[in-house]
């Protein structure tokens, strides 16, 4: 979604058209983010105030991904939560509960101020035995004063603390991609990951079995492409070039 539909807060020129051609031609597709802040009501609302009209249906979070892979694992399981609505929502949709009392695992997710307390009562759990999962991998996150850390990062820190390393079930973990693959009955081989980052984006896709086309009006800049060890499928300066393809 950020780097691809939208740039700090405002439309990408051509998002709004590109979203609906696919809408209009009835091409299946989902909107990806690893942030597990917001729920799909809550992103949904966030894209309509810049022009882009978009379904909760047709948005995949992390945290949606997240409570998936849980339920798949551990039905009706526990979790000690660090994260805001998106996470916890999903999570409660999904049939869990939130506790702190020998939970079967401890969640982190995303939020805009991590509490030293919640930190050390999570490192308290793995070490009695809680499973450790996280929403997704990214060391920073953006705002408009610069970066933030976030849930890599902080991840980082209790992985330091206990031993315990996370699963990260967001991007780049081709499992995300797999459930929003079902989710709209697609097949790999007919689906294409469009990204603006080549850590998580472009990596997932490949990892997928994707198609995969990196966007300039995001994170990753055409000088940095040469650095990773694998390649996208193709590079467009924006979504706003792939409109006459869709069909």
């Amino acid at each position: 979604m950020d780097g691809v539909l939208i740039h700090e807060g405002n439309m990408i020129p051509g998002a709004d058209e590109f979203i609906r051609r696919l809408r209009d031609c009835g091409t299946p597709f989902l909107v990806l983010t690893n942030n597990s802040i917001y729920t799909p009501r809550d992103l949904r609302a966030r894209l309509v105030s810049t022009g882009i009209d978009l379904p909760e249906e047709n948005i995949w979070t992390s945290a949606l991904a997240t409570a998936n892979f849980l339920h798949s694992q551990r039905p009706g399981g526990s979790a000690y939560v660090i994260g805001e609505a998106g996470l916890t929502t999903a999570l409660h949709e999904a049939g869990y509960t939130l506790s702190e009392n020998r939970p079967d695992y401890v969640v982190l997710g995303e939020t805009r101020t991590y509490s030293f307390e919640a930190i050390t009562r999570a490192i308290r759990l793995i070490d009695d035995g809680a499973r450790f999962i996280a929403t997704n991998p990214d060391a920073t996150g953006p705002s408009l004063e610069g970066a933030l850390p976030a849930c890599g990062s902080v991840a980082a820190l209790i992985t330091r603390a206990t031993g315990v390393e996370p699963y990260f079930v967001g991007k780049p973990n081709p499992v995300m991609m797999r459930e929003g693959l079902n989710k709209i009955a697609a097949h790999s081989e007919t689906t294409a990951m469009i990204g603006d980052r080549m850590d998580t984006d472009i990596k997932c896709g490949i990892e997928a079995g994707l198609e995969t086309i990196l966007v300039m009006t995001g994170i990753t800049q055409l000088a940095d492409v040469d650095r990773f060890p694998y390649r996208p499928s193709r590079i467009v300066k924006s979504v706003a070039e792939l409109i006459p393809e869709v069909r």
